[in-house]
């Protein structure tokens, strides 16, 4: 599926409004990147508000009522270097290419999406996790529609062993058909998950925590029906997954809410 070149009652309210958006940006078309240079135009789905966007060529974000900031990503919680980086500094990052396909929850694929970023190893080998750090988990920009448990920003977790794994293919996504991340698919910057479902792929990105235990993202708590452990179905994919141990059996299990 990989080829490098190196989502009861809240919840029914959110299941009615938002079916469709659990799978973040991309619409049911399949293959359509295959023969695509650029990223095309389609329809979106996302649970954020959208109080703010991104200009990539001073990479600053501009917020509804509040005026422009520069972009940082702030790398911190159980990590011996906190960091925050610039969107220039990301840019600088040894680069990597990758053709992977995206499986949303609700049944339909989109196959050979062409994303370029860096590796999750980047920032991990630079921000040195302390021996306690089992769990990353991931915070975007902005506001969502709604706050399931109190939850008021997407979040997402994920085993730190699993972000540098061979096979898994994470990716921190800045540029999508040779040009950088547009706002509806996750600008400045998302995390691809070529082998979880795609609730898991989240999308601008601000804040990289280190931590102990797993957390429940966005969708696990805003409906049951989204597991925190989200692999993509086998009879999906392409290629056997890579095997991997499941969330249930690591260090710090079970998940906090919040």
């Amino acid at each position: 599926m990989n080829r490098n070149t190196t989502r009861r009652s809240l919840i029914k309210a959110v299941a009615c409004l938002c079916a469709g958006m659990a799978c973040g940006t991309l619409w049911p078309l399949r293959g359509v990147w295959a023969a695509a240079s650029t990223a095309p135009s389609f329809p979106t789905r996302t649970v954020e508000r959208g109080t703010f966007r991104f200009d990539p060529e001073t990479g600053d974000l501009s917020w509804e009522n509040k005026g422009r900031e520069p972009y940082r990503l702030v790398v911190d919680g159980l990590v011996e270097n906190p960091l925050e980086l610039s969107y220039g500094q990301l840019r600088g990052l040894p680069r990597t290419e990758q053709v992977s396909d995206f499986h949303c929850v609700e049944g339909w694929s989109l196959e050979d999406i062409p994303w370029a970023g860096f590796s999750p190893a980047e920032l991990i080998k630079r921000a040195r996790p302390k021996p306690d750090a089992a769990w990353v988990v991931l915070h975007s920009l902005g506001a969502t529609s709604f706050t399931p448990e109190g939850q008021s920003h997407y979040v997402e977790c994920f085993p730190l062993a699993d972000l540098t794994a061979p096979g898994l293919d994470y990716l921190f996504a800045l540029d999508l058909g040779g040009e950088p991340l547009p706002g509806d698919r996750g600008a400045p910057l998302r995390l691809v998950t070529p082998f979880d479902l795609a609730y898991k792929s989240i999308k601008f990105v601000r804040r990289v925590e280190f931590t102990p235990r797993p957390r429940r993202g966005w969708w696990s708590l805003a409906n049951s029906a989204y597991p925190v452990f989200a692999p993509v179905p086998p009879r999906r994919l392409d290629e056997p997954e890579p095997e991997r141990t499941p969330y249930s059996e690591r260090s710090g299990w079970p998940p906090i809410s919040s």
